[in-house]
């Protein structure tokens, strides 16, 4: 049986270190060195044996997960969601793929948007119009899938869908194939132009904080979902005993580094006369866990704990000053890289 984990690496922002969360650097802190990422590939491990990158495009991982050519995919919430649906509405595949775990990195929104000069504050309410004057409908989107959904959805509410029950998905202004129902024109960006300037009734769009929809002259009529950078899987894959291990083995480092992040150790010396003051501040102000971290001697206490450094309401310089102010010494700052606090926090 083959030791090794098949592991999706996504092209783009994640890959540059400059840009976007950078996912090279993460790997490296959790003890997975990538070589060959940074440039476009193809991708190695350098310093395990057990995880083998395959480059590729996000928007392409749930259907290699779903027919296991992959066993791991790092990709956006919103991208995976877009295959199964892709896979749900034109295959009549429903394929399970699972969360495993969230990076904290790449969070937007996906949203339906309209021009601003329409009245209608509502995507039931713009639907209502549209389908009283027109039988075809044109949608905009880099995701057609998840746009075909929200769309169907919001025509069930007002008693539209049957009428417009036929969809297809297009490149886009290529002559629609149906003459009622739902065309969905598929872009490759600048979504928010072809709305601008007529070329749809309305679409789909991935943003963070809708400022550049607004420039556009459009605005938001519903959030579609949140979407994040995560770890999914096909549940399949823990059937697998062997590489269910080596899973939990990639995703409790992963976990400690993400944990790690925003955290860092005080060190400090007191005197023993001071150590009843300087632990009820540690508890009084919950810097600690079950009991504080301690080495004693004839003399001093020597103490590490972990604190959060963007904490607003008890920020690290103030901690710092205040346990100097009640006997610390020698306190120095070292910053966390992994912070795993059991085995358990991984649960698959």
């Amino acid at each position: 049986m083959r030791r090794q984990l098949t592991i999706g690496m996504p092209a783009g922002s994640l890959a540059n270190p400059n840009r976007g969360g950078n996912l090279i650097d993460l790997l490296e802190r959790a003890g997975f060195h990538t070589k060959g990422y940074e440039s476009g590939g193809p991708s190695k491990f350098t310093t395990v044996d057990f995880l083998y990158g395959w480059d590729g495009r996000p928007q392409e991982f749930g259907s290699q997960l779903a027919i296991d050519e992959l066993d791991v995919a790092i990709a956006g919430d919103d991208w995976i969601e877009e295959r199964r649906l892709e896979l749900k509405l034109e295959y009549k595949s429903d394929i399970k793929l699972k969360k495993i775990l969230s990076l904290h990195r790449g969070g937007v929104r996906i949203v339906g948007i309209i021009d601003s000069r329409c009245s209608a504050e509502s995507i039931d309410e713009h639907l209502k119009k549209l389908t009283s004057d027109k039988k075809l409908l044109v949608i905009v989107s880099e995701m057609p899938y998840i746009a075909l959904e929200w769309t169907r959805k919001a025509l069930d509410r007002i008693g539209k869908l049957d009428e417009f029950n036929n969809f297809t998905v297009q490149k886009y202004k290529t002559p629609p194939k149906i003459e009622s129902g739902i065309v969905i024109y598929e872009t490759w960006g600048k979504t928010e132009a072809k709305i601008k300037n007529g070329g749809a009734d309305f679409g789909v769009e991935i943003t963070q904080s809708g400022s550049a929809l607004r420039n556009y002259g459009l605005k938001i009529v519903e959030e579609i979902i949140q979407s994040e950078t995560s770890i999914w899987i096909n549940p399949e894959l823990l059937k697998n005993s062997v590489k269910k291990d080596l899973l939990h083995m990639f995703l409790l480092n992963l976990y400690g580094c993400i944990n790690a992040e925003n955290k860092v150790l005080l060190l400090f010396n007191a005197e023993s006369s001071k150590s009843s003051e300087i632990e009820e501040y540690l508890q009084v102000n919950n810097l600690f866990g079950n009991e504080p971290t301690k080495a004693s001697g004839d003399r001093y206490t020597e103490y590490t704990i972990q604190v959060a450094a963007d904490n607003p309401l008890l920020p690290l310089a103030r901690i710092r000053y205040e346990l100097l102010k009640i006997g610390a010494q020698n306190l120095d700052t070292v910053p966390v890289h992994s912070s795993i606090p059991d085995i358990s926090v991984i649960d698959i």
